[in-house]
């Protein structure tokens, strides 16, 4: 994975090492719940280097504790919704233009395509889930957060976050159920 090299710009010696720390703790959570969002590496990390581009920027301002780890998990979650929008309005757009479907690669090798594709299928039913339970899932199933702390970030009920996640798991399992898989 890259990292992002960033210079104090006042001089203070804690600048960095701060910044290093928050990085080094939650890059791979939040590389995790992107990735499940838009089921690629590349723009997952992209987007979870975007997050700490906006804290470092803000860092002067946010909590300390562990309201930082929710502020950096609802911006990845914007700025992946944001991604997928995009995603989607280009898919659109060549479609339109070329009137064909576009179509993903996979790998070569029996037992990686085999792997690949099982991934793709279970990524491409999580991403048919609506987004408000496809959110909870990634939170519950990738992220390993709790209902309670789930409830703090989305600003929900820990009750409704029990209840999105038991409807996402059965959308999940039926969607799974119908291709297949």
């Amino acid at each position: 994975m890259k990292s992002i090299i960033l210079v104090s710009i006042t001089g203070e010696p804690g600048d960095y090492n701060d910044f290093s720390k928050v990085y080094d703790a939650w890059f791979p959570l939040l590389f995790r719940i992107v990735y499940r969002m838009t089921g690629r590496r590349d723009i997952s990390e992209e987007v979870a280097q975007e997050a700490f581009i906006k804290y470092y920027e803000r860092r002067d301002i946010l909590p300390k504790d562990e309201g930082l780890k929710y502020w950096l998990i609802r911006v990845v979650r914007n700025l992946a919704l944001n991604y997928e929008k995009r995603k989607g309005r280009e898919r659109r757009a060549v479609e339109r233009h070329f009137h064909e479907p576009t179509h993903e690669t996979g790998h070569e090798g029996e037992r990686a395509l085999v792997r690949e594709e099982t991934i793709q299928e279970v990524q491409a039913a999580l991403l048919k889930l609506p987004y408000n339970l496809r959110i909870v899932l990634i939170l519950k199933e990738y992220g390993g957060f709790a209902y309670a702390e789930i409830g703090k970030m989305l600003g929900i009920t820990e009750g409704n976050v029990k209840v999105r996640v038991f409807r996402a798991r059965n959308q999940l399992a039926q969607l799974l159920g119908k291709e297949g898989t």
